[in-house]
């Protein structure tokens, strides 16, 4: 999904290490680094409320945005390929930046949203279990769906949506199996049988611990 968002970047300098990248984030940046497009990498400094911003948005990081470098007026299209969150407090760390040539393909993860109340839910007492949550396409930049809408007001119990049966179009090819399963619905009892196993074994050996100390108490007469 293109966005109007203009990030701007300023180069880095100096030594990139952990020392550098502190001083980055105290100054209220963070670290990044811009590569791709057949051209050098460049280590540089963003804002993280931007990044922020686009990570959470309705097609967070396929995102295409308009990179600034250093003020000038040249921009150029790029994507959040990868991020790094502070575990405890959350906030970012680092990023990888892509440049991105709108007139090539690209591959990326879709997500999948399942739409409706499945019939096998509703009106049959099944559980749906939503397997595969994203997928792999490849497709133009400009075609980059936010995210792939699933009906499954008619999946019935034990009926199965599968990565061929997802909306196509000309615009973009699935990587994935087309076989893989998406979502389907399973009964409960399905769901509870381990735990039902589990109670019967333990029935099972009850009477035999119960034998064996009746017959070591025996033993002691």
């Amino acid at each position: 999904m293109i966005s109007t968002e203009v990030v701007a970047a300023q180069p880095r300098e100096g030594k990139f290490n952990k020392n550098a990248a502190r001083r980055v984030r105290v100054a209220g940046k963070i670290p990044a680094v811009v590569y791709g497009a057949a051209q050098p990498a460049i280590a540089v400094e963003v804002d993280p409320k931007q990044i922020t911003r686009i990570l959470h948005s309705e097609s967070g990081h396929n995102t295409i945005f308009d990179l600034e470098l250093n003020g000038s007026d040249a921009r150029t299209k790029a994507m959040i390929v990868d991020w790094q969150y502070e575990p405890i407090k959350g906030t970012l760390l680092h990023i990888d930046l892509k440049r991105i040539a709108m007139d090539k393909a690209i591959r990326v993860e879709v997500p999948i949203q399942l739409i409706g109340i499945a019939v096998g839910v509703k009106t049959q007492g099944g559980i749906l279990d939503h397997v595969l949550r994203e997928v792999e396409v490849e497709c133009l930049p400009g075609d980059i769906p936010s995210h792939l809408d699933v009906d499954v007001t008619e999946l019935a119990l034990h009926g199965v949506i599968r990565v061929k049966d997802l909306p196509h179009s000309g615009t973009i090819k699935f990587l994935a199996d087309e076989d893989a399963t998406v979502a389907h619905v399973v009964a409960v009892k399905e769901e509870a049988a381990p735990a039902a196993d589990a109670v019967a074994a333990a029935g099972t050996a009850e009477p035999e611990v119960a034998k064996k100390g009746k017959t070591e108490a025996e033993a002691k007469k």
